[in-house]
This record gives structure tokens, sequence and C-alpha cells, in this order.
């Protein structure tokens, strides 16, 4: 596991302030909001893989939105802030913030991660080599 200061030497400003101190990139600025390519979305400070891009969907929110994540990949913790009461989503390997989860997702799981791209990364599917 990364120190807190290998953290800020790895992380760009924006990424660390998202994923360490709990901020939010500005909706529909992402990246990877529009990923549509099949892969692994894992976390951007230790890689600990996060999503499948199965999970992924479209929710019109300004973020990546995922209706359920890899067992044991993330961790839900209450959130009091902003005088509203949320469940944050954090990378159950770094503890890093990664957005929320909300109970108003389109699928069976009636969940919506709604996670901020910056917190991301992706790792295309490798295509088999035909032989």
């Amino acid at each position: 596991m990364p120190t807190e200061e290998e953290l800020k030497k790895k992380l760009s400003p924006e990424r660390y302030a998202v994923l360490r101190e709990k901020g939010t990139e500005a909706p529909f600025s992402g990246e990877l909001l529009k990923e549509k390519r099949s892969g692994m979305f894992k976390c951007a400070a230790c890689g600990n893989q996060l999503f499948e891009s199965s999970k992924k969907f479209d929710s019109g929110t300004g973020w990546p939105s995922f209706d359920q994540a890899l067992p044991g990949a993330v961790e839900f913790v209450d959130d009091e802030s902003l005088g509203m009461h949320r469940t944050e989503v954090v990378c159950a390997k770094c503890k890093s913030h990664l957005g929320h989860v909300f109970n108003d997702g389109p699928t069976s799981t009636g969940k919506r991660h709604c996670i901020n791209s910056v917190c991301l990364e992706f790792e295309p599917q490798r295509e088999r080599s035909r032989v």
C-alpha cells in the first residue's frame, strides 16, 4: 500500500483532492464517462479492480455509473456531509473516496454507484490472439 506521501507524488492534484480529500469532479468532465469498451475499471490510487465494464450504464448524471462492484472491491460508509444522508463508496484496499451509491438504479440491483471518473483507471480487455 502506498503511503500518503507516495500518493501525493503519484496522483495529480485533482485526483488527490477527490480520492484522498473526498472531493468531487465537475459533472460531465470525466474522460471515462463515455467509455464503452470491454474491460476493467480500477482504483487510480492503488490499482484495485473495482467494476467490470459490463456493469456500467449511462445514468445521465454526469458521472460513470455502475449497478454493482466486484465482490469485496468496495466498502460503504455513512456520509452525513452537506446536510444530507448519503452512502459513500470507498476502495476496500486503500480506503480512497470513489463516489456515492444510491438506490435508484435501473437494473435488477436497484443500485447506482455514482463514481468520479478521476478516481478510476480503465484497463481494456485484451483481445485473444488468433492462432
